[in-house]
């Protein structure tokens, strides 16, 4: 569905429950919370479904959209959500019954029973903003959290994933919003326990490919030396693609004993789609992950052979 066909359906829909994924970032966050109030200014109730895994970093912005206890949805949308596999457990019940996925993953299974889906996009929160402008009014209450989506899923307009139409929507919401706090907290406020882990990663470091490949871990011992929270360990997957000389930085996190969660951000010479496509996973070619089953040592293996494989000479 393009954006016209999908504000068109969404005027038709009512008693609406808007998803998230997993460990929710911004973009999916504050693409739902955007629609949410989009729904609710036209009349419609809507909800977003209670999300166990949000940190205190994005809370705020969901915190007055949750869903009241028994409340039954009509239509279920998700948002930023690319696969059934990458839904809390909790939004599980609601995997057949996804009537509308807004996502601009190009690696998106097709799940939902309609889709807007644009890859070109920086974020969903920009295929969000267009469907919204045909909707209703961009106001402040809707404006703040589509500035959160956008800008933090492009690094506050540092990522490669960057347009200038990304620019131009920023522009526009700005007109709308302060975002100098939520810069300063978004983007240049870190906890001492986040400085930490950040300085053991980088001190543990392994370099591969003639050192153009940076590989950092997050062992569960790690986060649990530091008693480190959710919002500590937050972002903490872009570090290993900071190291100059590399293009390709993969980030470990050991979920639980045996389950370790694998990020990839890369330059043009490595697809991180393709090569976490191999691993079950998927994403953008400059930004992808996957959740695989085994020890560090064998995700580890896993990913650089995965890599091996889809780079370009």
């Amino acid at each position: 569905m393009n954006i016209s066909e999908t504000a068109q359906y969404l005027k038709t829909l009512d008693r609406v429950l808007i998803l998230t994924h997993v460990r929710p970032d911004g973009d999916t966050v504050g693409s739902a919370a955007a629609l949410c109030q989009a729904l609710r200014d036209l009349g419609r109730e809507a909800y977003l479904l209670d999300n166990p895994e949000i940190t205190a970093t994005y809370a705020a912005y969901a915190e007055p959209y949750w869903a009241t206890e028994g409340f039954t949805p009509d239509s279920v949308i998700a948002v930023d959500i690319a696969a059934p596999g990458l839904l809390p457990e909790n939004a599980k019940i609601y995997a057949d019954r996804v009537e509308l996925c807004i996502d601009h993953h190009p690696s998106n299974s097709g799940y939902a029973r309609r889709i807007c889906l644009d890859a070109s996009a920086a974020a969903a929160g920009e295929i969000v903003y267009a469907v919204i402008r045909e909707l209703t009014a961009v106001t402040p209450a809707i404006a703040l959290p589509l500035y959160v989506a956008i800008a933090t899923d492009c690094g506050c307009f540092q990522y490669a994933n960057t347009t200038a139409r990304t620019h131009r929507i920023a522009a526009e919401l700005m007109e709308q919003i302060d975002v100098s706090a939520v810069n300063k907290a978004l983007f240049r406020t870190k906890s001492k326990v986040r400085l930490a882990m950040e300085s053991r990663m980088v001190a543990d470091m392994e370099l591969y490919d003639n050192d153009r490949v940076v590989v950092m871990q997050i062992p569960l011992s790690l986060r649990q030396e530091y008693h480190a929270t959710e919002a500590d360990i937050e972002e903490l997957s872009s570090l290993a693609a900071l190291v100059e000389g590399t293009d390709c930085g993969i980030t470990l996190r050991e979920l639980k004993p045996g389950t370790v969660k694998i990020s990839v951000r890369s330059g043009p010479r490595v697809d991180a789609c393709a090569a976490c496509a191999l691993l079950g996973g998927g994403g953008h070619r400059a930004a992808a992950g996957a959740t695989v089953e085994g020890t560090m040592a064998q995700a580890k293996a896993a990913i650089l052979q995965a890599v091996e494989r889809v780079t370009e000479a």
